[in-house]
């Protein structure tokens, strides 16, 4: 299987720098805790602890994104999607992205895959082999994106690729046969 990175693929379209984001819940190219997993494969879709910094100093905003272009659907699976992040926030903690979870203020998060307003863990079905989780922060130049709360996670994926200047990305994985 080839695997394609669609973060390499929009950097043909609009170069992008770079900064660093690190997590206490994940590691790069290494399989999500089942904490991090959905719930309906014994996980607890609680969202990960994420860090970043070196972000360019005129960045705006941020937005967090996750997305596994490894999902037998042809278009991917969005588990995340968190914007307007004010720029003085550098770190979101672990669990935020729950319903109940407290987002920075003015942090707006739209529904995922599953039509729901917070995180969902990983839940890969068996034989698709490893997914992985594009876990993006993106520093954006402006202050606020204004989208219809009822966009998709796609539609902020168009609207951030007119605003990002840099992006931070680690990647975890996950299988069906991690269970």
């Amino acid at each position: 299987m080839t695997w394609h990175d669609p973060y390499e693929e929009l950097s043909e379209l609009r170069e992008v720098g770079v900064f660093s984001v690190t997590s206490s819940s994940a590691g790069h190219n290494r399989p999500w805790p089942l904490k991090y997993r959905n719930a309906g494969v014994g996980g607890q879709d609680v969202s990960p602890q994420l860090a970043w910094s070196g972000f360019p100093a005129e960045t705006k905003s941020f937005a967090v994104t996750i997305y596994d272009p490894d999902a037998p659907t042809g278009s991917g699976f969005w588990h995340w999607a968190v914007y307007n992040i004010p720029a003085e926030v550098t770190e979101l903690k672990e669990g935020v992205g729950s319903l109940t979870g407290e987002l920075p203020v003015g942090a707006l998060t739209l529904k995922n895959e599953i039509r729901t307003r917070d995180y969902t863990g990983a839940a890969p079905p068996a034989g698709t082999g490893v997914h992985r989780y594009f876990t993006v922060v993106h520093a954006l130049d402006v202050d606020r994106l204004d989208l219809d709360p009822e966009s998709t996670p796609a539609v902020l994926g168009f609207t951030l690729h007119f605003h990002t200047l840099a992006r931070a990305i680690i990647v975890p994985t996950a299988s069906a046969d991690d269970f």
